[in-house]
């Protein structure tokens, strides 16, 4: 009889379980912008039972075998306002809903906030943006327009200083206000370990060569800044240290004229005047802005005058086709006062030694774009950049180091004439990609492939006799250059990548990337016994390159992503001379390239609009890590000595906590809101081999942390900003002080800043600090120009601008 009953129980089971997975029925959904566009990669996320989606090129998204019911679907979207809807799913039929999403303009205090997956700045991508694979991947997007920063000056800590770990050259206080970035202990020094981008396209010199960007777009016109670190290199690139995408500001929809002005002043005779020009018409739209900005300098012999134009303009024949143009242009003047060294700095870190030194670097950028969409499923788009530009400098060298004293001498009764440099730059790179979704199982997935073509040409000229006059003249005098360099390189890189979906929460997405990489080198160099050596050289390169990232989905908004990735790093041009040219600065002949990989593991995510977090684990490899090495050479001198020093090992913690507290008990809240968030990162980077096993990693400090705290009410909002940077070493052999201060420690140091914006209708006023304490320190020692020595960073200053949009 028991058996008898368990079978009875067990048939009345299967016959209720089949009763409710009879109840079952279908969504499916379209997702737009307010115009009525189809929204695509939107995520759709299904609350009971937990399911999500993306939607394909039309907007369309679909669910089935759903429990019949009441359910709730919360749709996200970059820059739209999260959607929330309840649905009836009706047994056995198919419910169709359209859901049209809102621009996320909220207006708190004044700033406009655009929802990224964040709070007040900073948030991440979505599993796919703009035709590129970033599920799984660490990144970090933030939106200026949310900033009370000080963006006529490109303050890079009050901007990208959210992102963990950002470490920045300081470069202002030696008359070069392009400064660098670099991330995870990697070299910030014209952020040569990063790729960087304007719109998706590259911008520097030469990706390989010469790693180095002289131009960047003003901050006043870009709308949001991309960065993707640890697996960017299968998509982007081998470099090391990630991507920096600068994301100018597009033309608005319906309007054929739109002009936006910012005019800042500030201390040390900042004027900066910013103006933009955007519409649409029928199928045409158009953005374009012009810059000048111009600064006396807050140490002497520091004076900037720069001017940046850009101009972009699309062409949409068909709902299926745009075609854009674009152009970049910087042109500048740039006086550098030198280096200082740590008596001269600890004395008065205003002081100048040197007033002839004198760099130009006009750059220029064409860049076409295209977007074909030829089924609602696949995306083609076409970056294509030719970069003609040029660096010039006319200087008092950096021999004697930065104790050399260059006045006029009293036999000649004249000064000692300069050296004149120059370099060329011609390049062309091409990227091909294509997206396109696919199903397995009635699961949805994706597929992204393409290649890079670069072609790059540089010029350098060393060594020229120039004037001994105090003004900028490029002219040569009784000679030529003593040496005379032409590079080249060529590189064609294609790559695959795709996201399978496991389910509905997790995703794998392994990926390949083949390198193949040529460059020459011929031309003549002057040796330091002043004989001619003669240059005729060649490598070839073949690198594939692998990566795979994970991705769970917790919950509708939050997610566990990890990767790991193969990267890599060529010797440059600079690298490539068989003799050192400087007597204090040589490089070793047989150099290698560096080969290694990075890895990340994390957690992020939002919690309604009151929390965003992202915190995660990194570590990075790199083997035959290049960096200075400090020599002893004849009669008790030094000298520095560039090198494969070690294998290195970068590892550490990233974490980015905001929290919106007033938002916690309301959503409307009558004395304003106020948010606070913390920027942290910690980086155990040491070296693994060699002599200088168990040092730090030049470049590397052990903690960066940055508090923020913002206070908006009605149209008004004001942040202020800590920043506190561990000490770190600028050399391998981690030399605490050396005489000529080339190399050495650079000394912890906390920086200070306030900024405030009230807005009143199309009108802004922004004010601020920065370095409220007036502290005194450096970010950088170098042993050329703006150089050589310590460049010490600029002191308190003052800013107050007026902007308006018509």
């Amino acid at each position: 009889m028991p058996s008898i009953y368990k079978i009875k129980l067990t048939l009345l089971a299967l016959l209720f379980a089949a009763g409710i997975y009879s109840q079952t029925g279908s969504l499916k959904g379209t997702v737009t912008d307010s115009a009525g566009r189809p929204v695509y990669a939107a995520s759709v996320m299904l609350t009971v039972p937990p399911l999500s989606d993306n939607t394909d090129l039309n907007g369309i998204f679909v669910f089935e075998q759903i429990p019949a019911g009441k359910q709730t679907i919360v749709v996200r979207f970059i820059g739209c306002r999260p959607e929330t809807r309840t649905v009836e799913i009706i047994a056995n039929k198919r419910t169709e809903i359209t859901i049209a999403l809102k621009p996320d303009t909220r207006v708190l205090g004044g700033v406009t906030i655009n929802g990224i997956q964040s709070i007040s700045g900073m948030g991440h991508l979505d599993e796919v943006h703009d035709g590129i694979i970033y599920s799984g991947k660490k990144n970090e997007v933030i939106i200026l327009d949310s900033l009370a920063a000080n963006t006529a000056q490109n303050i890079a800590r009050q901007v990208l200083g959210r992102i963990p770990g950002a470490n920045f050259s300081e470069t202002e206080g030696g008359g070069f206000p392009s400064n660098g970035i670099g991330f995870r202990g990697l070299n910030p020094t014209q952020s040569v370990e990063a790729d960087t981008r304007q719109n998706g396209y590259n911008i520097a010199g030469d990706i390989y060569g010469y790693p180095e960007s002289y131009y960047l777009p003003p901050l006043e016109a870009i709308e949001r800044i991309e960065v993707t670190r640890g697996a960017s290199s299968l998509q982007f690139g081998p470099q090391f240290g990630g991507v920096i995408n600068y994301v100018v500001k597009s033309a608005p929809e319906n309007k054929l004229l739109e002009y936006t002005t910012e005019q800042t002043a500030g201390s040390f005779g900042l004027f900066s005047s910013f103006n933009a020009f955007a519409g649409t018409y029928k199928a045409f739209s158009y953005y374009a802005f012009l810059q000048y900005e111009g600064v006396t300098g807050w140490r002497p012999n520091s004076e900037i005058q720069q001017a940046t134009g850009f101009v972009h303009v699309d062409y949409k024949p068909t709902p299926k086709l745009k075609i854009g143009l674009e152009y970049s242009s910087l042109r500048n003047i740039l006086h550098m006062p030198g280096g200082l060294d740590d008596a001269e700095f600890n004395a008065d870190p205003h002081q100048s030694y040197r007033a002839r030194n004198w760099l130009t670097t006009p750059w220029n950028i064409i860049a076409l774009t295209a977007q074909y969409k030829p089924t609602d499923k696949t995306e083609l788009t076409l970056k294509s950049a030719l970069n003609l530009s040029q660096r010039n400098i006319v200087w008092r060298n950096e021999d004697g180091g930065a104790g050399a004293i260059d006045s006029i001498s009293s036999g000649t009764k004249a000064y000692a004439p300069r050296e004149v440099e120059h370099e060329g730059f011609q390049s062309s790179t091409s990227e091909l990609r294509l997206l396109t979704r696919y199903t397995i199982a009635g699961v949805s997935q994706t597929l992204a492939a393409g290649v890079r073509v670069f072609s790059g040409y540089m010029n350098r000229e060393e060594g020229g006799p120039g004037s001994t006059g105090i003004d900028f003249d490029l002219n040569l005098y009784g000679g030529t250059y003593s040496n005379n360099l032409n590079f080249t390189t060529f590189n064609m890189a294609p790559f695959v990548e795709n996201t399978f979906h496991l389910g509905t929460r997790f995703s794998v997405t392994p990926g390949v990337r083949y390198e193949y990489i040529k460059s020459t080198a011929t031309g003549y160099v002057t040796t330091d016994a002043d004989s001619i050596m003669y240059v005729n050289e060649s490598k070839t390169r073949y690198i594939p390159l692998a990566g795979v990232g994970l991705q769970y989905k917790l919950f509708a908004t939050t997610n566990i992503y990890g990767n790991i990735s193969q990267a890599y790093r060529p010797i440059e041009y600079s690298f490539q001379y068989p003799l050192g040219l400087d007597v204090n600065a040589k490089i070793d002949p047989n150099l290698k390239d560096i080969t290694g990989y990075n890895a990340d593991l994390g957690w992020r995510g939002t919690v309604r609009n009151y929390l965003n977090f992202d915190i995660g684990a990194f570590y990075l490899v790199k083997n035959n890590e290049i960096a200075i090495e400090t020599l002893a050479g004849p009669n008790q001198t030094t000298y520095t000595y560039e090198t494969n020093v070690a294998n290195a090992v970068h590892q550490g913690l990233e974490t980015y906590v905001e929290l919106n507290i007033m938002k916690l008990f309301t959503d409307h809240s009558p004395i304003g809101t106020l948010s606070i968030f913390n920027s942290f990162a910690y980086d155990d980077a040491n070296y693994v081999s060699g002599l200088y096993k168990g040092n730090l990693a030049a470049f590397a400090p052990l903690t960066i942390e940055r508090v923020g705290i913002t206070y908006a009410v009605r149209n008004f909002s004001t942040t202020f900003l800590y920043s506190s940077t561990a000490k770190s070493f600028s050399d391998a052999n981690n030399t605490v002080f050396s005489p000529d201060a080339e190399v050495g420690i650079i000394p912890a140091y906390q920086v200070m800043d306030w900024s405030a914006m009230l807005k009143i209708k199309n009108y802004q006023l922004k004010f601020g600090v920065n370095n409220i304490a007036d502290e005194k320190y450096f970010t950088m020692r170098t042993n050329e120009y703006p150089g050589p020595g310590i460049i010490p960073s600029i002191g308190r200053s003052f800013y107050i601008g007026f902007g308006a949009k018509f």
